[in-house]
């Protein structure tokens, strides 16, 4: 995941741009630790 986008087509680069979203909010969700109320 570099800082270009490797698609020529516009509508390839938005599906591009999507799945490299999702890969980050991913990393993002593993991170976050999970709180459950005791008692």
């Amino acid at each position: 995941m570099g800082q270009s986008l490797m698609a020529r087509d516009f509508d390839r680069q938005v599906a591009e741009i999507q799945v490299r979203i999702a890969v980050l909010n991913r990393y993002t969700a593993l991170g976050i630790p999970v709180t459950e109320a005791v008692g």
